[in-house]
């Protein structure tokens, strides 16, 4: 008879014993995962705003230009759609001189609006010499304006991975306003290229962007 202590080692349970998990368990390691993955959303979103703010002027300016030069071929031929662009907004891609330009070439501009906290962006039309007044983050939103749904959207990003998802300010606006559109925009997202990175960690509720345009 062989030696108890030759023999194969059991255990009392099977050594993986994750299908045992209670469903409250798995909802907890769920928002354990969720908290982590924000936590370093936040420490990132931090990096690449700081590292874009540290650019001069002219640098942010040459890659700004480069990216209006691809954005023309982007939406080239789009007609009277209606293109959502944005004010920008510590040291993001100022697009300003693109937009005047579309509008002067008969192109319909909206500018996002935050209305209201944790609710879908509204976009209100608006061209040069209408006014304007301080929203979140005071930044300038349309005082008045018709609000419509464009057919394009250009998101600024804080930083992109390769699958198109976008890194913002932490909102979700962008992504709450997609989930609900009656009709689903082209969107566009535009930074620089040092604001690649290798992954998001996408969440079920993040939304990738049909392409993104940097200045490389």
């Amino acid at each position: 008879m062989p030696d108890p202590e030759d023999l194969p080692a059991e255990y009392a349970s099977p050594p993986c014993f994750m299908h045992e998990l209670t469903p409250e368990f798995r909802a907890y390691s769920e928002n354990a995962a969720r908290v982590d993955v924000n936590r370093w959303r936040t420490a990132e979103r931090k990096r690449l705003i700081a590292e874009r703010m540290a650019w001069t002027l002219d640098e942010r300016t040459q890659k700004t230009e480069a990216i209006a030069k691809k954005l023309d071929d982007a939406v080239d031929g789009t007609g009277n759609r209606i293109i959502s662009l944005y004010w920008p907004f510590k040291g993001e891609p100022d697009l300003r001189n693109w937009l005047i330009q579309r509008i002067e070439h008969g192109g319909r501009i909206a500018l996002p609006v935050v209305t209201e906290k944790n609710r879908p962006l509204e976009f209100r039309l608006w061209s040069p010499g209408e006014p304007l007044e301080r929203g979140i983050w005071n930044i300038l939103v349309p005082a008045h304006g018709a609000v419509v749904m464009p057919d394009i959207i250009i998101a600024p990003v804080v930083g992109f991975d390769a699958a198109n998802y976008r890194l913002g300010y932490g909102g979700g606006y962008f992504d709450r306003t997609l989930a609900v559109a009656p009709k689903k925009p082209r969107v566009i997202g535009v930074g620089y290229s040092a604001s690649r990175i290798r992954t998001i960690y996408p969440q079920t509720y993040d939304i990738p962007m049909d392409l993104v345009i940097t200045d490389e």
